[in-house]
């Protein structure tokens, strides 16, 4: 059985190295980043994207920020924070990221730049190290929902390219393709920017899974016929009442899969989960630049001018949830 061979965000030495995703599935390059300015650019052009991969990188990246001016005090700490979390507001693992890096500098209250430095590193790849185990963890406990011979629908990109480790709803399906369940996989394209279509079918492919890509507007068709098992995708939030906040799409397989009683589970870390907000209704949702619709990967195709929509995400209420896979446990949903 294949095995991948491939990390979205490594550690290399004072600076970090990524997988350009915005040239896959043609092109396999590594981008090193040794400027936390040019860690928050890289997040905003997708270049590292999956809300626990971009977690982990501005993680690294507030280590690096102290790193490159060789200036710790909390002041400047503190701009570089917001900087960093302001680069993709929706998906809670960034902002939790550097929380969690602050608190650790400020509880560890470190004299001078060497120790420091010595902290935010290693808290930085504390999480790094946590996300991977996480990742198992939910690969692990999702798998035992899935049969021999299922087939299953997968939305964006949840594996190794959007977090620390194997991932989260395809760390469920790698899981389950090492203990040769013989699933079938169907990958929406995931519009506009076809992160299903250009990253989970390539991701999936390098290691032999059965993945077959369909059109976003493919999956009730399949549903129809029987084709579809259960649906499975990942969350870059998930509030205190359950409701979850993910790719653009999600809500509208979520609603397919209860007209046809099929299974809708969502895989996420312990760090998706944002008790902070009581509901999805005060998540701010990010919109993108209208180009990625209007002139999608190059090219025109609608009229000039035209007004556009581009959310990034979209809300998927509780009541349409049928279980959260988690590194921790399995939790019931509301449907």
């Amino acid at each position: 059985m294949k095995q991948a061979n491939f990390e979205s965000v490594k550690r290399t030495e004072n600076s970090i190295t990524i997988i350009n995703q915005t040239r896959l599935p043609l092109n396999f390059e590594h981008k090193q980043l040794s400027d936390y300015k040019e860690i928050i650019n890289s997040i905003k052009r997708l270049e590292v994207r999956g809300a626990p991969a971009i977690g982990i990188a501005a993680a690294y990246g507030l280590a690096i920020a102290v790193q490159q001016k060789q200036q710790c005090d909390l002041e400047y700490l503190n701009r570089a924070a917001v900087e960093l979390k302001a680069s993709r507001p929706t998906a809670v693992n960034l902002s939790w990221a550097i929380d969690r890096m602050m608190n650790k500098f400020k509880s560890e209250n470190p004299g001078g730049l060497d120790s420091a430095l010595e902290v935010l590193w290693a808290e930085a790849e504390a999480i790094h190290e946590e996300d991977k185990k996480m990742c198992e963890h939910i690969g692990t406990n999702g798998a035992s929902l899935i049969n021999q011979g299922d087939h299953i629908i997968t939305y964006c990109n949840t594996g190794i390219l959007a977090t620390g480790g194997i991932g989260t709803a395809l760390g469920i399906i790698y899981t389950c393709h090492k203990q040769n369940k013989n699933n079938k996989i169907f990958v929406c394209e995931t519009r506009p920017l076809l992160q299903g279509a250009r990253l989970t079918a390539w991701e999936l492919s390098q290691v032999g899974i059965d993945v077959t890509l369909i059109a976003d507007n493919t999956a009730g068709a399949l549903m129809l016929k029987n084709e579809i098992s259960s649906v499975i995708v990942g969350a870059d939030r998930i509030t205190k009442n359950g409701d979850v906040v993910n790719k653009i799409g999600t809500y509208s397989l979520a609603v397919l899969a209860e007209k046809h009683n099929i299974p809708f589970y969502v895989a996420a870390p312990s760090s998706t989960f944002d008790n902070q907000s009581e509901t999805g209704s005060e998540i701010e949702i990010e919109e993108r630049q209208p180009e990625e619709i209007t002139n999608g990967f190059g090219e025109q195709t609608t009229p000039s001018d035209i007004r556009v929509f581009s959310p990034a995400f979209d809300i998927t209420p509780k009541e349409l949830i049928s279980k959260y896979i988690t590194d921790r446990s399995i939790l019931p949903g509301k449907r």
